[in-house]
């Protein structure tokens, strides 16, 4: 079976400001110090089990033109304009109908644009398997990663050991999905060997998701058949305007996955990273002897486990310690690290006082 892939690029990568801009959102930038942004990486990872002309983004207008400067080999008609921002039910839905649209039936795999894998070989032998379980019945299959530490910032998939799924590739029934944990509970399910993080990567069939949302999100369901069937028409516009502005705002998680049944997950241990926040850059990249990572016209003294990133202008710091620092043309962030899930509320700050030129 033919299979596609899904890249969701909409996302506005706040956590990352101010390097990250409503202009410039994460996915589109350079991390990793190889010249390559994370949806190149994106797109080139999955390159051996996806052909280019079956890689579909969606994002929104306004970023249409970063997708075609920076992956000129997608097919035009492949970039998916959402008109609205109605998280990732309807997100993914008009995925699935476009790509129905073009095959009959396909596996369908749906990866965020912004996140990391150090394994690649190992990552798609994972995909590999997922599709397996996916090409079963209904079955609807998604990517968990197995946690070396408590963390509190992912949600976590709690999965079945004792049931696997008949395919017998490494998948696990899931048992449920559950919030984002405090910390005494997250040391509880590491310990338990029973939760995955999840990373918000899914594998299924087309007409097995969309199944499934005619099930639980009859409404949105209706309107993604609508918008497939102008979809190539001159109506096309109208109708996806009209009918994605009457969805309901809802993540698939919520929408779906909490109530379908046939779930399965697949434990991964790729080297898989969220790059949520700028703490991600001590993970993602070497740090010095000093515990610093540094990037742009640096000079340090007594400085230690500290992120800097900046471009021309001289930086230089003096006894400083766990603190990160971001300079760009217009704004300069300076955090302790412990904060750093805070530099949402700056973003916030902005938009109350209207500044959104920085925004």
């Amino acid at each position: 079976m033919k299979v596609t892939a899904l890249i969701m690029a909409g996302g506005r990568g706040e956590r990352f400001w101010p390097k990250s801009r409503k202009h410039m959102p994460k996915q589109f930038l350079s991390l990793t110090g190889d010249g390559k942004t994370m949806i190149q990486l994106t797109v080139e990872r999955i390159l051996p089990l996806v052909a280019m002309e079956d890689i579909y983004i969606s994002t929104n207008q306004d970023y249409k033109p970063l997708v075609r400067q920076q992956l000129p080999d997608i097919p035009e008609q492949n970039i998916i304009c959402e008109p609205v921002s109605r998280n990732t039910a309807p997100c993914i839905g008009l995925g699935a109908v476009h790509i129905a649209k073009k095959e009959q039936d396909a596996i369908m795999l749906v990866l965020p644009s912004d996140h990391l894998v150090k394994y690649n070989s190992m990552f798609i032998s994972t995909l590999q398997d997922a599709c397996a379980v996916a090409e079963q019945g209904e079955n609807l299959v998604t990517l968990g990663i197995t946690p070396d530490y408590p963390e509190t910032g992912y949600g976590y998939i709690k999965f079945n050991p004792a049931v696997k799924d008949p395919a017998e590739k490494r998948a696990y029934a899931v048992d449920g999905f559950v919030e984002k944990p405090s910390l005494q509970v997250a040391k509880e399910y590491l310990a338990s060997e029973q939760y995955l993080w999840n990373s918000g990567m899914f594998i299924w069939k087309v007409s097995s998701i969309l199944d499934n949302f005619q099930k639980f999100m009859p409404d949105v369901y209706n309107g993604l058949r609508n918008i497939q069937s102008a979809i190539g028409s001159e109506e096309e516009q109208t109708v996806l305007q009209q009918e994605f502005e009457n969805f309901i705002s809802e993540s698939i998680d919520y929408g779906v996955m909490e109530k379908a049944e046939q779930i399965y997950v697949i434990p991964g241990t790729f080297g898989w990273d969220d790059v949520g926040s700028w703490l991600a850059m001590e993970r993602i990249n070497k740090t010095n002897e000093f515990g610093n990572v540094l990037k742009g016209n640096i000079v340090t003294v007594h400085t230690n486990n500290t992120i800097i990133e900046g471009s021309d202008k001289l930086i230089a710091t003096v006894g400083l310690e766990n603190i990160i620092i971001v300079d760009t043309a217009d704004a300069l962030l300076v955090c302790e690290k412990e904060h750093a899930g805070e530099i949402k509320k700056v973003i916030e700050n902005l938009r109350i006082c209207d500044r959104t030129e920085y925004l």
